[in-house]
């Protein structure tokens, strides 16, 4: 493989490093498959619609809804000033993606190979095993939520079942997980555009049972449910705790978003172009979101009203407040499309990604459907353990501690490709472990940005697990991002020298 190119240059040390293609070696197996190769322009068959669909069953799962649910509970402020964080947070999430997917649709790569870039060619290794161990966690649990549906529809069916419990779930519930964690794993196995077609019917098939049951509670509730809105999540903060609590909402639904955050060039490579991948953000964040968000806010507070007769707390998962209007008819159908919708998650967030990542650990020996195998073995023991033990910390603290892990991985991809490489990348040396190479670093490890991101996931984690810094837990996964990206920039200038000419790749060229 050889170029009369110019070169582009790296710093090691104080020496500068030329990386001259004629000695770059063809791509190594240890850093290559097919899966993650880049996508060549003709099978990119991805346009705005399917990248709505990404977000749309992104935003519709069981846990989507309970985090939303819980917000508007616990965040000390009124229901509406919740609502309006949530849809600040989603145009903040499509600013993010539109960042982080725009160099996956130029060079087809997922974000295992695109953290090669800045981490080195094996250095990568460790934000792909980070990636992967929190898609284990998001995938028990989103496993665990998506089995309630289906316990409640079980339990519609056939009452009165056996009381007996292990880890907090009784014979019905561990028949209800045992069932969705299988058939998330024949809808992997199908492949891409098989998931692909089932995203596509699960996503709009939600919104239509949810405005069912709106309509349904909305009908029983009256004039009560609109007054309740706005008196049943009043809060009692004011002031600036009042503003750190909005802006703490917005934190943390972006911190919900994290992991697709930070993977989203694992979708971004399938589509034709920016421009519909921006389209498809467009309508499947803020405006996805809002209606989503319109419809939990309505249906927890008259669910409320309706059956909980003014007294105890409001039920925040839409599987319960199903199973409370006792119509064994609605409740199957709900049951059955919660399922499908927090399947649909799963598939999206916490299989696609994180197969990817974990091929990338041994490309030889372990491709995208193996990757994904593991997810799904190791989310099982985890979402097992839900109710026993992990749910006990509550959803969003969960959600806020997994941000505050990725969140420096994403401020270090923007930093690097954005601002120090110009938004200019050399593939086919990200498939090569020459020491040659200007994505080698050291001995194919770029410890800096490895150090960078180690100290700014400490800083982001303490504002989560430090009770002194309580009110600063929603800006997790703002201040590990920007500091991410901030120690980069600082161990890294001055370090990369770019050239004038980029170089796209196609899967055929490494």
């Amino acid at each position: 493989m050889t170029t009369n190119r110019p070169t582009q240059s790296v710093r090691r040390g104080d020496e500068l490093i030329s990386a001259d293609e004629s000695v770059i070696h063809d791509s190594d197996d240890r850093l290559h498959n097919a899966d993650l190769a880049p996508v060549p322009d003709t099978e990119r068959k991805w346009g705005a619609f399917a990248i709505f669909n990404v977000w749309t069953n992104d935003v519709q799962s069981l846990a989507g809804y309970t985090l939303a649910a819980s917000l508007f509970i616990t965040a000390g402020i009124s229901g509406w000033y919740v609502f309006a964080a949530i849809i600040l947070a989603g145009v903040v999430v499509m600013f993010l993606v539109n960042l982080s997917g725009r160099p996956s649709v130029r060079y087809g790569i997922p974000y295992a190979v695109m953290a090669r870039t800045s981490m080195g060619v094996l250095g990568a290794r460790v934000p792909a095993l980070i990636r992967g161990i929190v898609a284990m966690f998001w995938f028990g649990a989103q496993t665990y939520f998506a089995s309630t549906a289906v316990a409640l529809a079980i339990n519609a069916v056939v009452p009165n079942g056996p009381t007996g419990e292990f880890l907090g779930m009784n014979l019905v519930d561990w028949v209800a997980y045992v069932v969705v964690a299988g058939f998330q794993v024949l809808l992997f196995i199908r492949g891409l555009e098989g998931m692909a077609k089932f995203l596509n019917f699960a996503g709009p098939a939600v919104y239509v049972v949810m405005i069912l049951l709106l309509i349904a509670i909305w009908v029983q509730a009256g004039d009560e449910l609109i007054q309740g809105v706005g008196t049943l999540f009043q809060g009692d903060k004011g002031g600036v705790s009042a503003v750190l609590a909005f802006f703490g909402v917005v934190g943390t639904m972006i911190a919900y978003f994290a992991a697709v955050v930070v993977n989203f060039g694992d979708f971004s490579r399938q589509t034709h172009s920016v421009k519909a991948m921006r389209r498809g953000n467009f309508y499947g964040l803020p405006i996805s979101l809002t209606f989503f968000t319109f419809l939990a806010l309505f249906i927890t507070a008259g669910a409320y009203i309706v059956y909980q007769d003014g007294t105890g707390e409001p039920a925040t998962n839409p599987a319960e407040i199903v199973g409370l209007a006792d119509n064994t008819a609605l409740t199957i159908v709900a049951a059955i499309t919660f399922f499908l919708a927090t399947v649909g998650i799963n598939l999206v967030a916490n299989f696609i990604p994180p197969a990817y990542d974990l091929a990338n650990l041994m490309p030889s020996k372990i491709t995208f459907r193996g990757g994904g195998l593991i997810t799904a073995a190791a989310g099982f023991v985890i979402g097992a353990l839900w109710v026993a033990a992990i749910g006990d910390m509550g959803l969003p603290k969960f959600v806020d501690t997994l941000g505050a892990i990725l969140a420096p991985l994403y401020g270090i991809l923007v930093c690097d490709y954005y601002i120090l490489r110009k938004q200019r990348l050399h593939i086919r040396q990200a498939f090569t472990t020459s020491p040659r190479g200007i994505y080698h670093f050291r001995n194919g490890w770029n410890v800096r940005a490895l150090v960078a991101g180690g100290i700014a996931a400490i800083f982001s984690m303490t504002t989560v697990w430090l009770p002194a810094l309580e009110e600063l837990t929603g800006f997790a996964w703002l201040f590990g991002a920007v500091l991410g990206g901030l120690f980069h920039w600082i161990a890294m200038r001055g370090r990369v020298l770019i050239d004038p000419v980029d170089e796209p790749a196609t899967a055929q060229q490494v």
